[in-house]
């Protein structure tokens, strides 16, 4: 099955060997959809991600899993390798960063996960419980690549929503294209730990959730 991790590591091996299509940054580029989940006494218990994955990471991916119907891969056919994609991201801290007023909080490992393939494209499908659900007055959540092998986008509709959060609550939503926030990211120590030398923290999609 091919992961996330072992795409980089051939693109890596490409790039040893002066391959040309491998040398610009990044290597794998995902478009996403983000839900931040509520419970019923207003604490966040987690974020619900859909990353669409590219062209190229999909054709890859599909390599040597076998269809009936040309072109056609049920949940169930896909199973095995949304578990080997799911298992990979853990290193990677599933690319995914929070702040409840200014301490970092940990998710627990993804649930309720599944690959869709639809247009051509492959979605990962995952849950990522809090270990401990929060109730914060600012949410702060960050989805990048530290190394930037990989980009990652939101889509245009509907990028982020809130699930069950209490009315009050207001949500704010910065993408790394956005010139102003770049310039500003520049002079800024990054997300974790204050090293500028985390490069793919200028990239980062930014989330932040205000609650009175």
């Amino acid at each position: 099955m091919i992961s996330i991790r072992k795409l980089l590591f051939a693109l890596s091996s490409l790039m040893a060997l002066g391959v040309p299509q491998a040398e610009a940054h990044p290597h794998v580029w995902i478009t996403g959809n983000s839900e931040l989940i509520y419970a019923a006494d207003g604490s966040i218990t987690g974020v619900r991600h859909a990353w669409t994955f590219d062209d190229m990471f999909t054709t890859y991916a599909l390599q040597g899993i076998e269809t009936k119907t040309k072109g056609e891969y049920s949940r169930e056919q896909l199973a095995p390798l949304a578990q080997v994609n799911v298992e990979s991201l853990k290193e990677f801290a599933y690319f995914t960063f929070a702040k409840a007023d200014g301490k970092k909080e940990k998710f627990q490992e993804p649930v309720d996960y599944y690959l869709e393939y639809k247009d051509s494209s492959l979605t990962l499908h995952f849950t990522l419980p809090l270990k401990t659900p929060a109730k914060p007055k600012q949410l702060a959540l960050e989805v990048f690549d530290p190394s930037y092998f990989i980009d990652f986008s939101f889509a245009d509709k509907d990028p982020i929503k809130l699930v069950g959060a209490p009315a009050a609550c207001q949500m704010k939503f910065e993408r790394p294209n956005d010139a102003t926030a770049n310039a500003k990211r520049l002079s800024e120590n990054n997300f974790m730990d204050g090293d500028n030398s985390n490069y793919g923290a200028m990239f980062a999609n930014k989330i932040t959730v205000d609650c009175p």
